[in-house]
């Protein structure tokens, strides 16, 4: 397929003895032997040293309007230069772009694209930010950390589309350049996340506590699967943890799932399901919350968590009219609104 392969030396891994090596990057702490690839499928052992076998090959690439990250309080109504390669360190039965995340670096086409050119392309594109995503950016690590050094430098934000699932000392180390989060929590059950994704809850609510610890804007995640994540109970724990940990001003996106991949045997997200969703959260004193793979929606503009006024009108992915003030502020009720500008 024409593949560039761009292998560089992995980072945040040691050596654990006989030749194995424990990778740093992602919460799986994968111990990998010499000749074999870690979990992802994109971080090889060569006799003692790890690599990183998908620097700057990226297979999909868009200036997508930052929405639809989604991130309804970054940045609102600007682009976002949005990239992702290869490879995924979950493995969800219902996952919308399994055609790259649970694929290898040599079964998709791919094409190389430098950190200094992707950085260049944004500003040329009139991007305010650049987000890694479609697929998992945790994996993608070295070349995210570059890119996001080198956008920082140029005045460019950066963000994670991300599951979460990242050892504390990448996030730490990473945490300078990034800005902001679309963090998924998939569901509040750990059984959920070993029986469709392959993982684990707590990790991904460690990563959301470190990253409010470092200041990063946050904007939460939740796909509503019908019988495996939609009972009112598990919903009501997820809101509150999120409210009591993360902060009521957190901005809280319940999506609508379609069938799709291993799961296209579910029906669709009924809305009754996502409007309940919607009001076990205002109900729990959260700020602000959306409906969301849903058109045309009143619960995917912003209204103002103190008068009501309606603030951020949107169609789709597009802000049609923003009505914060410059101060970021209502112009009701005076009340500050949470949103980077």
């Amino acid at each position: 397929m024409g593949v560039i392969s761009l292998i560089r030396d992995a980072m945040l891994y040691r050596g654990v003895g006989g030749g194995r090596v424990e990778c740093g990057v992602c919460s799986r702490r994968c111990v990998v032997s010499s000749g074999r690839l870690g979990f992802c499928r994109t971080r090889e052992n060569r006799d003692g040293r790890f690599y990183t076998l998908v620097y700057g090959l990226v297979s999909s690439l868009a200036a997508d309007p930052i929405e639809k990250k989604p991130l309804y309080h970054f940045m609102p109504g600007s682009l976002s230069y949005s990239l992702g390669t290869v490879g995924c360190n979950f493995r969800c039965l219902h996952c919308q772009n399994y055609t790259i995340s649970q694929m290898r670096h040599d079964e998709v086409r791919t094409f190389e694209l430098l950190p200094e050119d992707a950085v260049s392309r944004a500003l040329e594109m009139g991007c305010r930010s650049i987000a890694f995503t479609y697929n998992e950016p945790t994996i993608w690590f070295e070349y995210t950390y570059e890119t996001a050094r080198l956008a920082h430098d140029s005045g460019l934000a950066n963000v994670y589309v991300t599951n979460g699932y990242m050892t504390e000392e990448a996030l730490t180390m990473i945490a300078p350049y990034l800005d902001a989060l679309s963090l998924d929590i998939k569901a509040f059950s750990d059984e959920f996340y070993r029986k469709i994704c392959g993982a684990r809850l707590g990790p991904v609510l460690d990563t959301a506590l470190l990253a409010r610890e470092f200041g990063m804007h946050i904007e939460v995640v939740n796909l509503i699967i019908p019988t495996l994540n939609d009972s009112t109970g598990e919903i009501r724990e997820f809101v509150e943890w999120v409210r009591d940990n993360l902060g009521r001003e957190t901005p809280l996106h319940f999506t609508r799932f379609y069938p799709y991949y291993r799961l296209s045997d579910l029906p669709a997200t009924p809305f009754s399901t996502l409007e309940e969703a919607y009001k076990i959260a205002r109900d729990a004193g959260m700020e602000y919350v959306y409906i969301g793979n849903v058109p045309d929606t009143e619960e995917n503009n912003t209204y103002c968590p103190g008068c009501g006024r309606e603030l951020i009108s949107r169609r789709g992915f597009y802000v049609v009219d923003n009505r914060i003030t410059p101060g970021g502020r209502c112009p009701g009720c005076g009340a500050r609104i949470k949103v980077v500008e």
